[in-house]
């Protein structure tokens, strides 16, 4: 059973270590989308992540086009503040990938406007609310994504 969560081009490089983290402990595939805010050797990313990184699976590409053609993955969910779908209301399945955006914009439309984008996926705030940390809500939707799935790595 594989996950994959998507970050088109991370910005806070302790959110990607975050990230990276949850990812190795959950068996998810970590995508990076290029360009990145920072290096993959930076400090900040060391100490919230690298030490996981031997057990990460983390692959990097140069636009979202790469991904799709080098992963192929089953749907697609983008994650944003504006999203139809609530993340607990999906049924996710084996080769879903988690899409999001940067941390300071979020998705731009031409990320949530391709045709092979599933739906858009929204995880609820009170209305007053610009958004959550990055790291959170791919908490969040991993964590989900897995109960769905009974804990595969359990």
């Amino acid at each position: 059973m594989t996950l994959h969560v998507v970050l088109y081009q991370p910005e806070i490089p302790p959110n990607t270590g975050n990230i990276m983290r949850l990812c190795a402990n959950t068996g998810t595939v970590l995508h990076l989308i290029h360009p990145l805010g920072f290096e993959l050797d930076s400090t900040r990313l060391k100490r919230a992540g690298m030490d996981y990184r031997e057990w990460a699976d983390v692959r990097q590409y140069d636009d979202l086009s790469e991904f799709y053609v080098k992963v192929s993955p089953g749907r697609v969910w983008a994650f944003t503040r504006d999203g139809n779908a609530l993340y607990s209301e999906l049924s996710y399945a084996d080769n879903d990938a988690l899409l999001f955006g940067p941390e300071s914009v979020g998705l731009p439309d031409e990320a949530v406007d391709r045709p092979d984008i599933t739906g858009s996926v929204r995880i609820p705030m009170v209305p007053r609310s610009r958004s959550l940390n990055l790291s959170n809500s791919v908490a969040i939707a991993i964590y989900e994504a897995n109960r769905q799935l009974d804990f595969p790595y359990a």
